[in-house]
Order: structure tokens, then sequence, then C-alpha cells
């Protein structure tokens, strides 16, 4: 749970937790999910609920119960493990990928070791030469966790600013 007010841009958690979102999006441009996978805890939840368009005051905005992603380190693993075999077809060839990370918040939490991190991000994609290029816009909520001197991703809710995806499948990751 956060503790108070976000941090100032120049607390050395801030600086921290910034470069670690930084130093994650260029592997995931990289597309070197091997070392991401390294950065992620073991019990991480990475979800992404499906968003729907509702009238003002319904309570909600996203689909109970669905998600496009709903994941834990097992999940992400075999997701990365098959990019690696010819049967990784959505991948191949690859997509070309930009993540832009913006808006970054941290807030100290009750645990002494985890710190929470707010952020947007923009996912510029393109694949092929003859397809138009796709962008997802989403609102990611981090803990980060240190584990022997290293933060590590201990969940990653994810909250996309649009209820139809417009992009060709979601073989990546935001």
């Amino acid at each position: 749970m956060r503790t108070g007010e976000a941090l100032s841009f120049s607390d050395e958690l801030h600086l921290e937790a910034h470069r670690w979102l930084v130093n994650e999006s260029y592997l995931l441009d990289a597309q070197d999910y091997g070392t991401w996978l390294e950065s992620i805890a073991h019990d991480v939840h990475y979800f992404m609920p499906v968003r729907v368009t509702t009238a003002l005051g319904a309570g909600y905005s996203t689909s109970p119960g669905m998600a496009h992603w709903d994941e834990n380190r097992y999940s992400l693993e075999r997701r990365v493990a098959r990019f690696q075999t010819e049967h990784a077809w959505t991948e191949d060839p690859p997509s070309r990928l930009r993540h832009f990370i913006t808006n970054v918040r941290t807030f100290r939490t009750d645990v002494e070791n985890e710190i929470a991190v707010d952020s947007a991000v923009l996912l510029f994609r393109s694949r092929g030469d003859v397809n138009e290029p796709s962008l997802i816009s989403a609102g990611r909520d981090d803990l980060l966790r240190k584990v022997d001197g290293r933060w590590m991703l201990a969940r990653r809710h994810i909250l996309v600013d649009e209820s139809v995806l417009r992009t060709q499948n979601l073989a990546i990751f935001l």
C-alpha cells in the first residue's frame, strides 16, 4: 500500500525507479526477453484487464473477469520461450518496437524494500512492410521490489486507453 505523497523527482528512490523503467524499455525494444525476465520477481503478477466503455457513474471501466493478460512468472517464461521456436509466427518477422515511458511518479509503500511506480507508456509497433504501424497508449501501476540489491518487477497492472486495440496481436510486452 502506498504511503504519503509522490516522491520528489530528485529523490534517489524516484531516480532509481525511473532508471529501472528506462532500462526495461530498452530491453523490451531490443526484444532481449531473457535479460528482461531476470528483472522479474518470481511472484510477479502481470495484468492487463479488458477495457470497456460505460456510462458516466457506472462504477467500472474494465470488464470483470476478462483480461488480455493475467500472467505469473511461469506464463511469462513460456511466452518468452515460445519466441525462440519456429511456432512464434506472430513475431516472425519480429516487430519493430519503441516504448516511450513518461509521467513517472513513485511512492513509498508499507514494505521497506518496495516502491510503487505509476507511469504512462506509448508503444509504437510496426511489422513487415505493408501493415500500418500501431500505437498502444496505457497507464501502468507497478510495484518494484529490491531483492539482493536489485530492483525487480513484482506487479504490473496495465490500463490501456482504448477499449478496442488496433494491433495485429498482443505478442509483445508493455
